[in-house]
């Protein structure tokens, strides 16, 4: 190799060290952890990863390739978003010949930092590198972690999350500031929803009712604009956009139960919210008669990138120095999801948004300061709003102003138009990994 050549190398080489992640100096695991042990670790991360949002035909495929690292070769397991069946053969030979862990799945929403440090405690342990005991007790350190910021900074969060929200979706001039307060009445009934479980119970339907009301009686009318596009950035934690995009790509994986199960759900919380919405109308009077207003410009929607990822950072706890990068993947959704619609149209451009996010998320993951790829996907599916696709088709079919059947029929195109996206991303990505791996195994032989 000439000089140059020599040169152009070393300077690659040193560039990558400093830009791109090392991989971690984990300590070697137990060589001998007990059958029961393994179990109790298998058990544990597919109840970690369904918090975090995976798929149920991912946590299935992981928990099989941890066995393996740990030298069982037989695992059965149901995984459904509610429940974990597990059973291994045993390898003790004064142990049984089968055992199984069957534990609930809590209905709870990790924050992203919690998500991050799931899928790092996973990835240990595909390796094989992580103590089965210790893992568990890892799994349960995360869930008792308390959030970055506290309540004060979380409901500045939320709002700053909601404007980033409606700039996005409605970028009018008019709204932004029905959009700081209808943002902050449904943080503080966040907040009181903390101390009274009755209405923690019914929250998307409290809030949709809430802010209806405050809307149809105060902001519409002094803004001028659609009710429905005010009030779905103030609600947008409550629109199940990544459960029933989790539930197409069930479904289109062959995960019947589940991702029927996850429809079912999410649909049951588009009612709430729908219901919150006429029970709100109902009380505060007919529907108010607007008049567009005037349009922001062409830089609206990449403020609302910004303010959305300020948002997550303070109101979903992410993780530190992961700012940048959270703009650089729903910077990539929201051109990926325009490109979408100028070749495919409106209803079926989540498909190109979905295949870039999951394409940049996975290069991203590769440099040394970028969070992992789930924390950037988690927040690139709340920001193609399928969700909210649906809860505003279903409110104007309340209203009268639309017909229910094409409402469900555009929602659901929507949704696994964008499921279709992942999966091929997904598969793309394991390609491009299995050939990087032959190459590399080329050139050490």
């Amino acid at each position: 190799m000439s000089r140059v050549g020599q040169w152009w190398r070393s300077g690659v080489q040193t560039l990558a060290r400093r830009v791109l992640k090392e991989q971690p100096d984990i300590p070697e695991a137990d060589p001998s952890p007990t059958d029961a042990e393994i179990l109790a670790m298998l058990r544990a991360f597919a109840v970690a990863q369904l918090e975090a949002g995976q798929a149920a035909n991912l946590v299935e495929e992981s928990l099989h390739v941890i066995a393996r690292a740990y030298g069982i070769e037989s695992v059965r397991c149901v995984v459904l978003p509610t429940v974990v069946f597990v059973e291994i053969d045993g390898t003790d030979p004064d142990g049984p010949d089968h055992r199984t862990e069957l534990e609930p799945v809590p209905s709870t929403e990790p924050r992203l930092d919690q998500a991050q440090a799931i899928e790092r405690l996973v990835t240990e342990a595909m390796a094989g590198r992580l103590d089965p005991a210790d893992g568990v007790a890892r799994i349960e350190a995360v869930r008792a972690a308390p959030p970055r910021f506290g309540r004060l900074t979380s409901l500045v969060g939320y709002v700053v999350l909601c404007v980033g929200f409606g700039l996005t979706l409605n970028p009018r001039a008019a709204a932004l500031g029905a959009y700081v307060f209808l943002g902050l009445a449904v943080a503080l009934l966040r907040l009181l929803a903390r101390a009274v479980p009755t209405l923690q119970a019914a929250l998307p339907a409290f809030a949709a009712f809430l802010v209806t009301v405050l809307t149809c009686t105060f902001v519409a009318g002094a803004v001028g604009d659609d009710p429905l596009r005010l009030i779905a950035p103030s609600l947008v934690t409550f629109l199940p956009g990544l459960t029933m995009t989790v539930a197409a790509v069930e479904l289109t994986s062959n995960q019947v139960v589940a991702g029927a199960s996850r429809i079912v759900y999410g649909t049951a919380q588009l009612l709430l919210l729908a219901f919150g919405v006429v029970a709100g109308v109902r009380v505060a009077g007919d529907w108010p008669d607007t008049t567009a207003g005037t349009m922001l410009g062409w830089w609206a929607p990449f403020a609302g990138i910004v303010c959305v990822a300020v948002g997550y950072l303070l109101f979903q706890s992410a993780p530190p120095r992961s700012l940048p990068w959270l703009v650089l993947t729903l910077l990539v959704a929201y051109v990926g999801q325009q490109a979408g619609g100028e070749l495919l149209g409106a209803t079926l451009s989540g498909f190109v948004g979905a295949l870039a996010v999951v394409l940049s998320t996975r290069v991203a993951a590769a440099f040394r300061t970028a969070p992992t790829a789930m924390v950037m996907l988690l927040a690139a599916f709340w920001f193609l709003v399928p969700g909210a696709l649906g809860f505003v088709g279903l409110g104007e079919a309340a209203s009268g102003s639309v017909t229910g059947p094409q409402v469900l029929v555009d929602t659901f195109m929507s949704l696994f138009a964008i499921a279709l996206g992942f999966l091929v991303g997904t598969a793309l990505t394991r390609q491009l990994r299995d050939v990087r791996a032959r190459a590399e195994a080329r050139r050490s032989s």
